[in-house]
């Protein structure tokens, strides 16, 4: 008996849609770290050697940007987990109500896949008979038991991006002032292929075009800011 409540008690491991949205999150807050906070110190770079005003740019680009991807992740993730929930309420309210067209719009969407319509039949039945909100949230692409966690999305998100910003930071901020910009900028740009690559493994997307895609919008940013502080060379 003791194993037993043990087992049933014990904290569930996380589902792969979970896993996958918390590394979703923590890929783009970082790329999203690098970058603007890259652009950001490369832009005050170019207008002043002071090492305060480009640190106190830096850390400041960092401190909002992680709130703000967080906030912004939370909020998301929170919208699409209130339409997954409406959608699991309205297939329960349809069970209670309507079973027998649940189950005509199971039967239908398995024949659409390739049952045939004898098996698509029983499958159906059985499969309402025994769980009927979840095999008609499946059709929706939902688990009525796994729902999208806007917190884990939030926090994954709030750390990668510190993460990926303290790589600019630390590189505008340690190497000498002849080389502090091309030396960072080539230190982004490295940074960019891995979370390119990254996230191109996670969405089984083409490596190649999704590493391309992260280094030139990371390169432009970085080139654009670049310019506008040389426009504005401030002695400081």
């Amino acid at each position: 008996m003791t194993t037993t409540t043990s087992r049933s008690t014990a904290k569930q491991p996380d589902s792969v849609s979970a896993k996958l949205n918390k590394l979703r999150a923590g890929v783009l807050g970082a790329n999203d770290g690098i970058v603007s906070v890259a652009a950001t110190v490369i832009g005050v770079a170019a207008a002043t050697h002071s090492i305060p005003v480009i640190a106190t740019a830096g850390f400041a680009a960092l401190s909002a940007g992680a709130f703000s991807m967080a906030t912004g992740e939370y909020i998301s993730v929170s919208t699409q987990r209130d339409t997954e929930s409406a959608i699991v309420a309205r297939v329960a309210r349809a069970s209670r109500d309507n079973h027998g067209e649940l189950v005509a719009t199971l039967e239908t969407d398995l024949e659409r896949r390739g049952v045939s319509p004898e098996l698509a039949r029983v499958a159906a039945a059985e499969m309402t008979t025994h769980n009927a909100i979840g095999a008609l949230s499946a059709i929706e692409g939902i688990d009525p038991d796994d729902l999208v966690n806007p917190w884990h999305a939030a926090w994954a998100s709030f750390f990668s991006f510190i993460l990926g910003a303290s790589l600019p930071i630390a590189a505008i901020l340690l190497f000498p002032a002849a080389i502090r910009i091309p030396a960072t900028f080539a230190m982004v740009l490295v940074a960019l292929v891995l979370t390119g690559l990254v996230s191109s493994t996670l969405g089984n997307a083409h490596r190649g075009r999704a590493v391309v895609r992260t280094v030139l919008g990371g390169a432009l940013g970085m080139i654009v800011t670049y310019g506008v502080g040389s426009l504005f060379n401030v002695p400081v």
